[in-house]
């Protein structure tokens, strides 16, 4: 990439079949983005790449972004920060808690600065006037919305169709579908990923994006407007599944934690509980409902690292 920002080496990430009773006529492969990077694993390598060389051709030396407490993307932009020269802040939603938990903790020792709004003023996150406020603080900064999805981190993801075209060249789906695949299936925060991946899908290709919020179908209208803002209207053929938070963000319950853990015994492939456990979970059980044809090849996109197995 231009302005000193590089490309890390695996690049197209892997894709590998699994080979599960369980899931009937449906072919089942993952696209292995959490082996992108170390530290900057998965959709936020893929979010933040243009927007560091965005940052850079503008002449900025800080981002500024936004995260909870356990934000994975807090943890990417403080190490993307250390490693391309930036310096970052963090503006983390709800109060100071010290001693730090593992990702601020994480976040702090990339030279991170911590700042901190309480949930009403997080929620205003994207008014001037709060911007303006930072910008007296902190001084000059590029902007890196809550998940890194804006323009560039939108166009950045709609990179990954192209990649499975290529990887899966020659073969088809039922039908006569797209080269290799049908639908393409990730777990959605804020939206910027599967309006990237939606984006760029080739004709016959669909994608699904299964939200870890409770009542994450407002999504639909964010992941328009980022649609609008990168291409200039709503692409691609896609849809959302809500019906898998497990009661909410960062929530849990028994059998997605079973569920989790014998994914990784069976397959190899440790799926964090918080995004692609419950985006694993849907997709087995769409199969299981027949929500796919027989043959039918769906794509899940390991977005980011799991537990240990």
């Amino acid at each position: 990439m231009d302005d000193g920002v590089r490309t890390p080496a695996l690049l197209p990430s892997p894709l590998e079949e699994i080979h599960d009773e369980r899931l009937g006529g449906v072919r089942l492969l993952v696209k292995r983005d959490d082996l992108l990077h170390p530290e900057l694993p998965g959709n936020k390598w893929r979010k933040l790449e243009r927007n560091l060389a965005e940052a850079a051709r503008q002449g900025r030396r800080t981002l500024l972004t936004f995260g909870g407490a356990y934000s994975n993307h807090i943890r990417a932009t403080a190490a993307a920060g250390r490693l391309f020269g930036f310096a970052t802040i963090g503006v983390i939603r709800g109060e100071e808690h010290t001693p730090l938990n593992p990702s601020l903790a994480y976040a702090a020792a990339r030279g991170m600065r911590l700042t901190y709004l309480d949930r009403a003023a997080y929620r205003a996150k994207r008014d001037p006037e709060l911007l303006s406020r930072l910008r007296d603080r902190w001084g000059d900064f590029y902007l890196l919305p809550e998940g890194g999805s804006n323009v560039q981190g939108v166009l950045g993801c709609a990179e990954l169709p192209a990649e499975l075209v290529a990887q899966t060249a020659g073969a088809r789906g039922p039908g006569g579908g797209a080269p290799g695949f049908d639908v393409v299936c990730c777990a959605c925060g804020t939206g910027g990923t599967i309006a990237g991946v939606a984006g760029g899908l080739p004709p016959g290709a669909r994608a699904i994006g299964f939200p870890v919020l409770k009542g994450g179908g407002f999504l639909a209208e964010e992941v328009e407007r980022l649609q609008r803002e990168a291409f200039g209207r709503v692409r691609g053929d896609w849809a959302l599944e809500c019906g898998f938070h497990f009661g909410g963000y960062a929530r849990s319950t028994p059998e997605l934690d079973a569920f989790v853990r014998d994914f990784g015994e069976r397959h190899g492939v440790a799926l964090d509980r918080v995004y692609v456990g419950k985006m694993m979970y849907g997709v087995f059980a769409l199969a299981a409902r027949g929500a796919f044809a027989p043959g039918t090849r769906v794509v899940a996109v390991i977005t980011g690292p799991g537990d240990a197995l």
